[in-house]
């Protein structure tokens, strides 16, 4: 986050993550699959598990891997098989099964270690139909002796050396030193940092999470990604969009929520941005809404299958006000998906 870019692309760019992380609007030329049945939001308890957050996303687990994931990647065998066996490669070097998840509930925190930098401290709640004490003794046996214990406020938590690049749920990059596991209930772990472990120890003694974020995150029964966030002055700050009137629109957002949605055939994302006036809300649907009309330049540049994919999520999208929010919603056919996963 400390590069210089054009205003034009940074607004861009806030449309595509909005599209990236949360689903919904259909295309008049499919027709709309049945929509699926309501299921119940994750209990309290588990979100009570999560310390003081900036943000929060609530994962339908066994949804994304058992439905979702299946579809966007049927058409491409190689990239199914290869996603099958990250997950295996994770279940062998730490003895967790992601498949054996319902939920997992991440809480985010943002930490900001120079004017221009922001990272994300981030702290896992699993909760499964899984034995947590058994998963846990599973895991120290995959350690193969590279771990440690570690006594925290009454809890064990399990250190495991892992010093590997790894992918989340099969699909997403991401390199793991040191993880974390700590069993809080019979069905529950918190996997992350140890310190990030430690706050969600004493979150569960005295519960911190933001109701209203939690609330947010869960406003969609049938999402599988939901979420909620702060969208603080300093993340804003450590943002240089180039261009006085976007970096204004871009402040005036206080909070954003969302979730991804899919059915059989498609994937949908919706993303609210709240501001902090009505006034502020038109402006951002403007700048938005330019940015649609942008769009098309940016996509023809694209390389197919990607510019395929890029092209259905702007012809789909819809941007929408409704006092002091604005609304984006597109959706994209779930086979397209397979170009952008490596």
């Amino acid at each position: 986050m400390n590069k210089r870019v054009p205003g034009s692309l940074i607004a861009l760019a806030f449309v595509v993550f909005m599209l990236g992380f949360g689903l919904g609007s259909g295309s008049a030329q499919r027709k709309p699959a049945a929509k699926p049945a309501n299921r119940p939001a994750p209990s309290a308890d588990i979100l009570s598990y999560l310390p003081a957050s900036d943000g929060i996303a609530v994962i339908d687990v066994r949804r994304l891997m058992n439905e979702t994931m299946p579809r966007i990647l049927a058409a491409d065998p190689a990239k199914l098989a290869a996603a099958n066996a990250e997950i295996e490669k994770f279940k062998t070097r730490t003895g967790i099964d992601p498949r054996l998840f319902d939920r997992v509930v991440l809480g985010m925190r943002y930490t900001y270690p120079t004017p221009n930098v922001t990272k994300l401290e981030t702290v896992a709640i699993a909760r499964g139909t899984f034995d947590a004490r058994a998963l846990a003794a599973a895991a120290r046996i995959a350690a193969n002796g590279k771990y440690r214990e570690e006594k925290y406020r009454g809890a064990t938590i399990l250190i495991i050396t892992v010093k590997d690049q790894m992918k989340l749920f099969g699909v997403w990059d991401i390199r793991i030193n040191e993880l974390a596991v700590c069993v809080i209930d019979s069905h529950s772990l918190a996997i992350g940092t140890i310190a990030n472990v430690h706050a969600a120890i004493e979150a569960g003694l005295k519960g911190r999470a933001g109701a209203d974020l939690a609330a947010l995150a869960t406003r969609d029964p049938n999402a599988v990604i939901g979420f909620g966030a702060n969208i603080p002055k300093e993340l804003m700050a450590s943002l240089n969009v180039g261009n006085d009137t976007i970096a204004k629109d871009a402040n005036s957002i206080k909070q954003a929520y969302g979730s991804i949605a899919s059915t059989e055939t498609d994937v949908s994302l919706m993303l609210v941005a709240r501001t902090d006036s009505a006034e502020a809300a038109n402006n951002l649907n403007d700048t938005v809404t330019g940015l649609k009309q942008l769009g098309g330049f940016f996509v023809g540049q694209m390389a197919p299958p990607r510019k395929a994919l890029a092209q259905s999520a702007l012809d789909n999208l819809k941007i929408t006000t409704r006092g002091v929010e604005v609304e984006i919603r597109t959706q994209v056919s779930a086979a397209n998906l397979a170009s952008v996963i490596k």
